[in-house]
């Protein structure tokens, strides 16, 4: 899971085991897990849990913000964090970049539970850096959202200053940003470098917690960014058609997901 720490799970098959241009792609078949992905040696999802991370990364943004149409995801080149945003009917454009089209490929034939987010006709796919995308764009987006693997190979330059400056600039007024944040039990340098970035780009700053048990120490966080609105409370009631489709996902646990321990509290204020 990180270096020194290790979590078993029991191996039926593997599915695929690959090397892209970027990382190391494998898919495995567990006892008791359905379907893993891991891409550098490191647990992406598995179908046991991934909803409870592509709910609370999509939900939370799209539920702070009053009106979402144009929306940007970095990242996730298996399509769940797109098929929650697709349960939204205000959403009118969704812009979705991923460096390795690989990921994309292998999960079509592998997770359709997931690449089912790709079928949704709002979606533009375009193959490319994150980075780079985000740079050659202006007031364009009203939520972006990185779903970035950790702060190697790849995805090392999606936790630094020039990148959040960029996702700014990307916003259209009230905009809003929300990043895969690590976890505050086993990347505790990161979170404080994530939280303290956030806080001096944006005006409304905020990080939430949420369990995820085959991430690295159970949980793992969402770096938020708001140029106006709220980010704590939902701006609007969950319809009660979405919310039966949701496993994970409440307006209480929206707030509570920013409810942080004692220890976590300090260290974000530094």
């Amino acid at each position: 899971m990180w270096p020194g720490v290790a979590l078993s799970l029991e191996i039926m098959e593997t599915l695929y085991s690959k090397k892209s241009k970027f990382q190391q792609i494998d898919l495995y078949q567990t006892r008791h897990h359905g379907k893993m992905l891991v891409l550098d040696g490191i647990i992406q999802l598995t179908e046991f849990d991934e909803f409870t991370y592509q709910e609370m990364l999509a939900h939370l943004p799209l539920f702070a913000h009053p009106e979402p149409k144009n929306i940007l995801v970095i990242g996730g080149g298996d399509g769940g964090i797109l098929r929650e945003i697709g349960r939204h009917d205000l959403v009118e454009n969704i812009d979705f970049c991923e460096i390795d089209e690989d990921v994309i490929r292998v999960a079509k034939e592998f997770l359709p539970e997931l690449a089912c987010g790709f079928d949704d006709s709002r979606v533009v796919v375009h193959i490319g850096d994150g980075n780079t995308f985000v740079n050659n764009k202006t007031n364009a987006y009203d939520v972006i959202i990185v779903d970035s693997s950790d702060p190697i190979g790849p995805g090392e330059v999606l936790f630094q200053k020039p990148f959040y400056q960029g996702l700014k600039n990307a916003l259209k007024p009230g905009g809003i940003i929300a990043t895969q944040g690590e976890s505050v039990f086993m990347h505790q340098a990161w979170v404080v470098t994530l939280a303290g970035i956030t806080r001096e780009l944006f005006p409304v700053q905020a990080y939430a917690s949420i369990q995820v048990p085959t991430y690295p120490g159970g949980s793992i966080g969402i770096c938020m960014g708001s140029l106006g609105p709220d980010l704590i409370r939902p701006a609007r009631q969950i319809s009660h058609s979405l919310q039966t489709q949701l496993k994970y996902y409440t307006p209480k646990m929206h707030a509570a997901a920013f409810v942080l321990p004692y220890f976590a509290e300090q260290m974000l204020k530094g």
